[in-house]
């Protein structure tokens, strides 16, 4: 048993750039999918629909940790190398697509049916109506619960420690089993989940006020 010190609180704080780095990662990754989702869940073709609708009922109904096992230990079954990092950020993506994609299913739906017929009229097909009409108002509507998911997001990517990967929660872990003391390793660690958190979910709050107040 050693003290803790200040390496050992480096060490922890250190550790919260990997849980950042793999929150961007599975954020944007998840964004990427999950628009795509999002657009095959309000297509008019019904294969795409019902393909999408399955993706996202497998991944939502499922425990993230769950995943992030069959994706470590379901890589090597099948003769694939995958290290912690790269199981933590397919998992974490896959994950994110799913939530993302009915987020934004839910915000593209949510456009005033008046602007599908508009965009109809001016002739524009499903591509140019989506880009030019419906998707720039789905995205103001989106913003507020896409901030939301982040900060849900980088919470979850805790989960990862149990695959091996040393991010914040396993760097307080490690830490923990070295001093042999968890409520201030932990406290600290909670901290600066807090600290990472709590901007966006103010962030988040301020957007909601924001694009719901009336126009004056």
């Amino acid at each position: 048993m050693r003290p803790f010190g200040y390496n050992e609180f480096l060490f922890i704080l250190t550790a919260a750039q990997w849980t950042l780095a793999l929150s961007a990662i599975a954020f944007l990754g998840g964004a990427i999918v999950g628009l795509g989702i999002a657009l095959a869940r309000t297509s008019t073709i019904k294969p795409l629909r019902l393909a999408s609708t399955s993706y996202i009922q497998l991944f939502q109904g499922t425990p993230l940790l769950m995943q992030l096992f069959l994706v470590f230990f379901g890589a090597t079954v099948l003769g694939f190398d995958v290290n912690p990092w790269a199981a933590a950020a397919l998992g974490l993506t896959l994950n994110a697509s799913a939530f993302l994609g009915e987020i934004w299913r839910g915000c593209i739906q949510a456009v005033p049916k008046g602007q599908w017929e508009a965009a109809g009229a001016l002739g524009l097909r499903y591509p140019g109506r989506m880009m030019y009409v419906i998707l720039p108002q789905a995205a103001k509507i989106a913003l507020p619960p896409t901030v939301g998911f982040l900060v849900q997001l980088i919470k979850s990517t805790s989960l990862a420690a149990i695959i091996g990967f040393t991010e914040l929660t396993r760097a307080g872990q490690i830490i923990n089993n070295a001093t042999f003391k968890p409520f201030l390793v932990f406290s600290i660690v909670a901290a600066i989940y807090f600290a990472m958190c709590w901007p966006l979910s103010l962030l988040s709050t301020y957007l909601e006020r924001r694009l719901s107040a009336p126009a004056r």
